[in-house]
């Protein structure tokens, strides 16, 4: 979400390898998963809908109504693989250090990209930037991967680079949507984008199926992209164009986020981001010379917090009462129960910026589409673990393709745009060695 605020230190890109194993990190081990059913009970058909991950050297949090369709997958295939999350020494044992170590000196892959500028229907602009030669090597069925970097995100940053050359590696078409004025995208019209504004993704999926009509379509978002993705997936529900979505690092409450935002460390956080708004916002402030009302340019054009900015512009553009109201009513935690994409959300507890406690687990674990992982550690944007840590690709890049890839092969059983359930119960489990005692819970079955 913050990366892209910060100035990177051009001279560490090209002396960091992109693979460098912690000494300490052990092969990557799959997740094993044993049930304990009572005789009177039977055996269950799938795995119950939640469990927590847990080994000697990590924990992670698995819960949704997706999880039993996604672990045990269909037909008796292979479902979705989870490795422990081996956080890399000292780096990983500090959130702030943690995601400032991600943000300054995780390498950045280089990527020929193409871009193209699409007018949307209120005049404004967006910019997709496209891997140059796909158009000619992949097939014209090939999936599409459309990227939703954070605020202020785009093309250039770390984790995003790394994701598309993952996906890409796999035979993917892949796309970074990058938002008004977001990755030096052009701003047409006084007015850029916020958390609650899906209109302008609405219109990218819609270009990109039209263009490539025989590919199915999945996306990926971080961060505040996370919150605009699922939005998305919740206010078209049932008409979605998406086949399958991961949710990364999203603030989901964002009254919650604010709250913490102003806490402490953070503030380093804060005041980077407002400095990055800033600076858009200065590149393009002759659009907004003449706005009168509620704007407040003057503030915007010297915001020394997120707020500031967004009480100033973001909040009037947007036809929000105040800034609380704007929070209030953008938090995608709201949209989850609308949900009818598979979808995976994946957060680290120690988010300082996506607080964990903002993690809507009920709604989640209530949605039989929906699938969260929470690692023990990964601070925000960060998750320096796996095989590639500490410069190279964050741990959730294989969980995500993973993920994606189980969907696009038809191998999971999460029901698609259904909202009717057909349940199963199963009772206590056993999962990486802990017997643990659960309540049956209910686990949707076709």
């Amino acid at each position: 979400m913050w990366s892209s605020a910060l100035p990177r230190h051009g001279c560490l890109r090209s002396h960091f390898p992109l693979q460098l194993s912690s000494p300490a990190a052990a092969p990557p081990r799959p997740c094993a998963i044993a049930l304990r059913i009572s005789s009177s009970r039977g055996l269950p058909s799938e795995p119950p809908a939640s469990f927590s991950f847990r080994s000697s050297y990590s924990s992670l949090e698995v819960i949704g109504g997706a999880a039993g369709a996604l672990l045990h997958g269909a037909a008796g295939g292979q479902g979705l693989r989870l490795t422990p999350y081996d956080v890399f020494p000292i780096l990983g044992w500090n959130n702030h250090l943690e995601t400032i170590f991600a943000a300054f000196f995780r390498s950045v892959p280089e990527v020929c990209l193409r871009r193209e500028c699409i007018r949307t229907i209120d005049d404004g602009s967006v910019a997709l930037d496209w891997c140059c030669g796909d158009s000619r090597l992949l097939p014209a069925d090939a999936p599409v991967l459309i990227l939703l970097p954070g605020l202020t995100g785009g093309s250039g940053d770390s984790y995003v680079r790394h994701m598309l050359l993952k996906a890409r590696s796999k035979g993917w078409r892949v796309v970074v949507f990058n938002s008004r004025g977001c990755g030096d995208s052009p701003v047409t019209t006084a007015q850029f984008y916020s958390a609650s504004f899906t209109r302008d993704l609405s219109e990218v999926i819609n270009h990109v199926s039209s263009r490539y009509p025989k590919s199915k379509i999945y996306a990926v978002g971080w961060s505040l992209g996370a919150n605009i993705l699922v939005r998305y997936l919740g206010q078209e529900s049932h008409n979605c164009r998406i086949s399958g979505a991961v949710s990364l690092c999203n603030p989901f409450n964002l009254v919650i986020a604010d709250e913490d935002f102003h806490k402490g460390f953070n503030n380093v956080y804060d005041k980077a981001l407002a400095g990055a708004l800033r600076r858009i916002f200065k590149k393009h402030s002759l659009l907004f010379e003449d706005m009168g009302g509620e704007y407040n340019i003057p503030l915007a054009a010297n915001a020394q917090s997120v707020r500031d900015f967004d009480e100033a512009l973001t909040r009037v553009s947007f036809g929000f009462k105040s800034v609380d109201d704007y929070y209030f009513n953008s938090s995608s935690s709201d949209s989850i129960k609308d949900v009818r994409t598979p979808l995976l959300c994946i957060q680290a507890a120690n988010d300082p910026i996506a607080p964990s406690r903002g993690i809507p687990r009920d709604e989640i674990q209530a949605n039989p589409h929906c699938l969260l992982i929470v690692t023990p550690q990964g601070g925000h944007l960060g998750w320096l673990a796996g095989s590639e840590a500490p410069f190279g690709a964050p741990w959730t890049d294989t969980v995500v393709m993973d993920f994606l890839e189980l969907l696009h092969a038809g191998k999971t059983r999460i029901p698609f745009g259904v909202s009717d359930q057909t349940t199963v119960a199963t009772g206590d489990l056993n999962v990486g060695g802990d017997m643990k005692s659960h309540p049956p819970v209910a686990v949707p079955v076709q």
